[in-house]
């Protein structure tokens, strides 16, 4: 019975993040959903299945019987007592799912960012990207401008308006902080930052997630070894936002 109420739990929780809500998505990428909702309704099914089987088990024979007591495990201590350790341990592997359901795990921000004070390697150069307008703001994901600000051979970024969005990360550095999104591989295990260093304003506190308005400040590079630096941006607009659906890029 504790087996089959575990797993009716497990796939309750699995469901409960994947199906009726988006919070798998501070977990993993978005393709994985239907894989979620697949393993939930599996694990679930199993366990109402047999959670149904142990109840009827006593009326297999037409009549109600009491259940065969399994003999517990059992030890004697240095006083002569003898002390059973009953099934009731079996139910602490529910904490985890009961945590689950109570208590979701926010996704990744300024601290799993800290850890790693280097920007992903710098990419090849290229000429595929699409030029920015200049009567306003682009809005763009962290990671292409970085991909721009490193590998476009045109500097398309250049004396151009950007929209970034992001959580922010204090930098060492005095008189700037990072413009931070996590980006998944697979899921959040492997995570990790993308960073923008911005200039021009005061930092909010760590973890806020915002959109920033500027421009990008152009940096020899090529004079500095790869993945060394992350891209610098002149702010002139800052404002709070809430945090994205999906937090991960």
């Amino acid at each position: 019975m504790a087996q089959s109420l575990v797993l009716t739990l497990l796939g309750g929780a699995i469901l409960r993040v994947s199906a009726l809500s988006t919070i798998y998505l501070n977990y993993v990428k978005p393709g994985f959903r239907p894989l979620l909702v697949i393993a939930g309704l599996a694990l679930f099914v199993l366990g109402v299945l047999g959670v149904m089987q142990e109840w009827r088990r006593p009326y297999a024979d037409g009549a109600p019987t009491a259940p065969a007591a399994e003999e517990e495990p059992r030890h004697e201590d240095g006083h002569g007592h003898v002390h059973g350790f009953g099934p009731k341990v079996a139910w602490l592997l529910c904490l985890p799912v009961i945590a689950i359901f109570l208590i979701s795990p926010p996704a990744l921000g300024a601290d799993a960012a800290q850890r790693d004070d280097a920007p992903p390697p710098r990419p090849a150069p290229q000429d595929a990207y699409v030029p920015l307008t200049t009567d306003r703001a682009t809005a763009m994901p962290l990671g292409e401008f970085i991909g721009r600000a490193w590998g476009d051979a045109n500097q398309s970024l250049k004396d151009r308006k950007v929209k970034l969005v992001g959580f922010v990360v204090p930098s060492k550095k005095k008189g700037q902080w990072y413009l931070t999104r996590m980006q998944l591989r697979c899921c959040a295990a492997d995570a990790f930052p993308l960073k923008v260093s911005v200039l021009g304003l005061s930092a909010p506190r760590p973890d806020t997630w915002v959109e920033v308005t500027g421009t990008w400040v152009p940096t020899p590079y090529d004079q500095l070894p790869k993945g060394t630096v992350a891209p610098e941006m002149k702010a002139t607009g800052l404002a709070k936002v809430a945090q994205p659906a999906e937090p991960y890029e």
